[in-house]
């Protein structure tokens, strides 16, 4: 059982992210310095010391799939010259085609509104009570699926398209590692032809009589 403290511990040793140092210490039964260690290995430790670092330059991105679905997508660096290196140039079209095939709502956590995740939340808890759950454990069951929502919305915490083992966090993280700069996925839109337009709606059986009696 990992507990908030060792949670608490490791983020003040490598700077990481909560979740991130919940799942490895999972992952290594507690042990501090492997989980040191597996976090560095992915990147985390070392993106999340450069995480306070100012990103202003970067690219804006287009992806369009078959006239039908595109992307726009601004993914920040810290120097216009990183902006120029091709692996980070590759990682910013990736990003925009996953946004046209995963369809995310918002980038990260932080950004769904309040009102959105206490709605879900409502739904999810109405949920588990039909399910016939005791009351006493429907709030940790909530709190469980609720992680399940935000992976189905936010960008950062999907399964990366091209790699699905990793999120497209982890997938930025280890881009941050290599490339050596605080690299930050900060907007995106997606567009659906025809999204949002009320269709004409043909009744195909009159449209053939009309055919017929014409």
């Amino acid at each position: 059982m990992v507990t908030a403290e060792q949670v608490k511990e490791l983020r003040e040793m490598t700077g990481a992210g909560v979740m991130d140092c919940k799942k490895v210490l999972v992952e290594t039964d507690g042990n501090m310095d492997k989980a040191v260690e597996l976090l560095r290995e992915r990147g985390i430790a070392k993106a999340a010391k450069k995480a306070s670092r100012i990103a202003a330059e970067g690219l804006v991105e287009a992806y369009i799939h078959s006239g039908r679905y595109g992307a726009l997508v601004e993914v920040n660096s810290e120097t216009d010259f990183v902006s120029k290196n091709e692996e980070f140039r590759t990682f910013v079209r990736d990003v925009a085609m996953h946004i046209v095939a995963s369809n995310p709502k918002y980038v990260s956590r932080d950004e769904v509104p309040a009102e959105v995740v206490e709605a879900e939340k409502e739904i999810l808890k109405a949920q588990a009570l039909n399910e016939g759950k005791p009351a006493a454990i429907v709030d940790k069951m909530v709190e469980g699926r609720i992680n399940k929502f935000f992976e189905e919305v936010c960008l950062l915490d999907q399964p990366f398209v091209k790699d699905q083992d990793k999120t497209v966090q982890e997938v930025l993280n280890e881009k941050i590692a290599v490339i050596g700069e605080n690299i930050v996925i900060r907007r995106f839109v997606r567009f659906e032809r025809g999204e949002g337009i009320e269709k004409k709606k043909e009744n195909f059986a009159e449209e053939v009589m009309k055919q017929v009696n014409g």
